[in-house]
C-alpha cells in the first residue's frame, strides 16, 4: 500500500512538472505610446537600456544623452571638442562606460567622450556595436577591403583592433550592412551573429567572441543596394530572427522575414507575402521563450506570438529602433523623439 501511495505521489509530481513547462504565449492587442523626449533636429537610431532607471541614446548632431525615466529628464552632453556634428548610429553601454561610434570617414569611436579609435579609410562606414561583457566588445561596418570591417576590444573599450581580412570570410560584391537601428549584431553568451545586406545579404557567425568566423547564406530578398537584412536578434544559441526588405519599397512583404532554429546555419522564410513589409528593427520580448517578437520601422509596429510565423499590426507610429526593459515595456527611438511603449493584452 505504501508503495502504491509513493507511486501516485511521484506520478502527480511528474505530471505537475510537465504542466509547468507548458508555455502559453500572450495575445498582445495594444501598444500605448508615450513620447518622453522630442527634438525635431535629431535622428535617433542608437538606444540602449542601461538599467530600469536609465537609457543611453546617441544620434546625429553629436547627440549623446542619458534619459532617466524616474526623473523624467534627459541629460545631454554633446561637447566633443574639435569633432563637430558627428552622426552616431552605433552605441553601447557596459558597467564601465558608454560608447558611441560615428558613421562615415573618418570613423570615430568614443569611450566616455574620449576618442579611442579612428579610421580614415575613405570607405569607412560603421553600422553597429555591442559587447559580450564589460571587457570584450565588437563593432562592424562596411568593407574597406574584401571583407566586412570588424573591430574588437578586449580591454573594456580602451583600445580597438581591426580584424584582418585573412581571418574573415570574403565579402561578395555589393555586400555591406545597414546603419538603420544598431541591431546588425546579436550576442548570446560567447556567440555573435552579424547581419549583412545590400547586393548580398548573409550572416557572419563567431562561436568564440570574435576569434573565428564563418558565413551562412540566407534566403532574404537581396540583389540591390537597398535590400537585405536590416536587423537580427537571437533569443538563445539556436533561435534567431532577422527582418528587413527594401526600404525604398516599404510595403513589399516578399522574402523579408527569416528564422533559424539551428544557430544561424540555415534560415527559412516565414510569413511570406504577409505583412509586415519593410522593418528596420526586430527584438525578442524578454522571458517569452522565443515566441514573442516586436518589429518596428517607419511604417509602424508589429507583434508576433508564434516565433514570427504570423504578425499582428499594432500601430502606424513610426520608429527606427527599439529595446525592451521587460516583457511589456520598451523604449523606441526615431525621427526627433524617444517614446515609452507599453504592450498589453
Amino acid at each position: 500500500m505504501k508503495k502504491l501511495f509513493l507511486f501516485i505521489v511521484v506520478a502527480v509530481l511528474c505530471f505537475s512538472c510537465k504542466r509547468e513547462e507548458v508555455f502559453i504565449p500572450r495575445n498582445i492587442v495594444d501598444v500605448e505610446i508615450e513620447t518622453v523626449f522630442k527634438d525635431s533636429l535629431l535622428s535617433l537610431r542608437a538606444i540602449e537600456i542601461m538599467n530600469k532607471e536609465a537609457l543611453f541614446i546617441a544620434g546625429n548632431n553629436s547627440f549623446w544623452g542619458v534619459y532617466a525615466p524616474y526623473k523624467d529628464t534627459i541629460f545631454v552632453d554633446n561637447d566633443f571638442g574639435e569633432h563637430k556634428k558627428l552622426h552616431f548610429r552605433a552605441a553601447a553601454r557596459t558597467n564601465e562606460g558608454s560608447f558611441a561610434l560615428s558613421i562615415e570617414s573618418p570613423a570615430r569611436l568614443f569611450a566616455d567622450h574620449k576618442l579611442v579609435y579612428q579610421e580614415n579609410h575613405p570607405k569607412a562606414f560603421y553600422d553597429s556595436m555591442d559587447f559580450w561583457n564589460d571587457k570584450e566588445g565588437i563593432a562592424i561596418g562596411d568593407p574597406t577591403g574584401d571583407c566586412m570591417s570588424i573591430i574588437i576590444t578586449r580591454d573594456g573599450g580602451a583600445t580597438w583592433t581591426k580584424l584582418s581580412c585573412d581571418d574573415l570570410p570574403k565579402a561578395k560584391t555589393g555586400e555591406g550592412a545597414f546603419a538603420a537601428s544598431d541591431t546588425n549584431i546579436a550576442i548570446v553568451d560567447d556567440h555573435a551573429w552579424v547581419a549583412t545586406g545590400g547586393k548580398a545579404s548573409r550572416v557572419l557567425y563567431s562561436p568564440d567572441k570574435g576569434n573565428t568566423w564563418e558565413m551562412f547564406e540566407t534566403p532574404i530578398v537581396q540583389g540591390a543596394e537597398t535590400t537585405g537584412i536590416f536587423s537580427i536578434d537571437f533569443y538563445d544559441e539556436l533561435n534567431g530572427f532577422a527582418i528587413g526588405g527594401d526600404y525604398t519599397r516599404p510595403d513589399d512583404n516578399v522574402a523579408n522575414k527569416i528564422r533559424t532554429t539551428d544557430g544561424g546555419k540555415t534560415w527559412q522564410l516565414v510569413a511570406e507575402n504577409k505583412n509586415p513589409g519593410f522593418r528596420s528593427c526586430v527584438q525578442y520580448m524578454p522571458g517569452r521563450k522565443g515566441q514573442e517578437l516586436v518589429a518596428i520601422g517607419f511604417k509602424g509596429i508589429d507583434y508576433s506570438n508564434d516565433a514570427g510565423a504570423s504578425w499582428k499590426h499594432l500601430s502606424d507610429e513610426g520608429f527606427y529602433t527599439i529595446r525592451f526593459l521587460n516583457d511589456s515595456v520598451a523604449y523606441a527611438a526615431g525621427a526627433g523623439r524617444i517614446s515609452k511603449l507599453i504592450f498589453s493584452e
